[in-house]
């Protein structure tokens, strides 16, 4: 099997300031835990990169945004440290972005399930378009939205974060998600939309960087705790993930 196909996390450095983050996998763009790893890794390396002002995270490919966690690789925990490892993974990502000191904009441009809505929920400015519907599976398949909760109920609210959890077959419209402010705003189209995304992109890349960087503390404070809550929520997941219940959902889900 190609590399590539397990997978992947790209960077393109534009001369002017602009960091690209694509991640991409067959799969709608699952997420494996060496993937989540390695985005985390990748957001972290260019917030510390004098030369990047700003910060595209976008996935590869036309429909699905992000399908969340790897099935694949849920089906296979056996143990308690393998499932706080891979959730663990979910974690690491969101802090990344939340520690990051530049102003990661988001690329939605398809449908966004559990890990993928923890994603678009820990940008600081988020474009979609209207096929990007949004949904948390997680406790159809026996576990729960424990881990990308916190980043998830920051942008959009306790009530429509427990709608989401609650109601975990059901999609979310991207007009749902732009009213309860999960999406700045929404396109008829991914090429309406990147012009869109180039031209804030623009606007920020000639702001004042540490004006940006001050704006970046004050949309998370209150967070500081996220280093260790998060790591806390990726046990629950880790141990539920075991059960029976869980394992026999996750195979169902799978055949269909």
């Amino acid at each position: 099997m190609d590399a590539r196909e397990q997978g992947f996390v790209d960077v393109e450095l534009s001369s002017n300031g602009l960091g690209t983050i694509t991640f991409g996998h067959p799969m709608s763009n699952s997420l494996p835990g060496k993937i989540l790893r390695k985005l985390a890794e990748t957001i972290s390396e260019l917030g510390q990169n004098e030369a990047v002002k700003v910060i595209l995270l976008r996935s590869s490919g036309e429909r699905a945004f992000c399908a969340g966690a790897s099935f694949d690789e849920l089906i296979s925990i056996e143990d308690l440290e393998t499932g706080h490892h891979f959730f663990s993974g979910f974690a690491l990502v969101i802090n990344a972005c939340r520690k990051c000191p530049k102003l990661i904009i988001g690329r939605v441009q398809g449908k966004a399930v559990g890990g993928g809505v923890g994603l678009a929920s820990s940008v600081d400015y988020c474009f979609a378009t209207n096929r990007a519907e949004v949904k948390l599976s997680e406790l159809a398949v026996g576990i729960g939205p424990f881990v990308v909760g916190p980043a998830v109920e920051r942008k959009i609210g306790l009530s429509a974060m427990s709608e989401l959890a609650i109601n975990a077959s059901e999609w979310r419209s991207a007009e749902w998600a732009k009213e309860k402010g999960l999406y700045t705003n929404t396109y008829e189209d991914a090429e309406t939309m990147d012009q869109a995304i180039d031209q804030l992109i623009q606007q920020l890349l000639q702001s004042n960087p540490e004006a940006m960087m001050e704006l970046k503390r004050i949309f998370w404070r209150g967070t500081e705790n996220w280093d260790q809550l998060l790591m806390e929520r990726a046990s629950i997941s880790g141990r539920l993930v075991l059960s029976d219940f869980t394992r026999n959902a996750i195979s169902a889900f799978k055949a269909k």
